[in-house]
């Protein structure tokens, strides 16, 4: 069974993507599109320094980029 999911802020979402080899390759608003160039994974990422995501939005990007809560604490901690 999984960890329970964190509280994380988009900043600490965009560092584990982009340290996975994800690149923003549009925005709208406050929403960026990030998009890993050899898997064709896309994650969208509600941008509001500062603010947590929350928890359903937080569940849709992991889901996007292919990740697990387990997968994302972990990289997260190797940063």
């Amino acid at each position: 069974m999984g960890q329970r999911q964190p509280r994380v802020t988009a900043d600490e979402i965009i560092r584990v993507l982009k340290s996975l080899g994800f690149e923003k390759v549009d925005q709208s608003g406050s929403h960026q599109k990030w998009k890993h160039p050899l898997t064709g994974r896309q994650a969208i990422v509600a941008y509001h320094s500062g603010e947590i995501i929350r928890p359903k939005t937080f569940k849709r990007i992991l889901e996007g980029a292919g990740l697990t809560v387990d997968d994302f604490i972990r990289i997260k901690m190797k940063l």
